[in-house]
């Protein structure tokens, strides 16, 4: 799945942070690793409880390949990468974004809280390093400004940032 594109960044965050329509507005091949996993059929079980699914990470990877562009999921960070941009948004913010997507009071709250506790940062940071994650805070932003922010860091004209965003007053 290579695009003829020499960087690997995995745009990753809660649901709800905007990793979707960030990305579908960049000048990047992106993966949307969530539909390929669906329409590939890359998951081992449905999460009824969650109404999810559970995907495989290591079909994903054979799937994917050596890729290039951008992959973009909350399960993006798991992938290997040069660059990992964590979309953030504070969790007030995010329940509504959720709930107005259709989520139930029990979602929004559980990713509320998991954007709070820095879940997905924290998994990026333990894997890439903190050399190699960024964050953006997407809070009252507009998704072309996002995806500016991203484009940066494709080009390599941003500093690392894991850990300037923290949403703890949620708590």
């Amino acid at each position: 799945m290579s695009d003829d594109v020499d960087y690997r960044v995995a745009v990753t965050g809660t649901p709800g942070t905007g990793k979707t329509t960030a990305t579908t507005l960049l000048d990047a091949p992106v993966i949307h690793l969530n539909e390929l996993i669906r329409e590939a059929g890359l998951w081992t079980e449905r999460d009824d409880d969650r109404d999810s699914l559970v995907a495989d990470l290591d079909a994903v990877r054979e799937a994917l390949g050596a890729w290039s562009g951008v992959v973009e999921s909350h399960l993006a960070h798991h992938l290997d990468a040069d660059r990992v941009v964590v979309l953030r948004c504070h969790p007030d913010a995010l329940a509504d974004r959720l709930r107005e997507r259709g989520a139930d009071e029990a979602k929004a709250t559980e990713n509320a809280e998991s954007e709070a506790l820095d879940v997905i940062l924290s998994e990026a940071v333990e894997r890439h390093g903190v050399d190699h994650v960024y964050e953006i805070d997407t809070t009252d932003r507009t998704p072309a400004a996002v995806a500016a922010d991203i484009e940066t860091v494709i080009a390599g004209d941003r500093d690392p940032s894991a850990g300037d965003v923290d949403f703890t007053d949620y708590l």
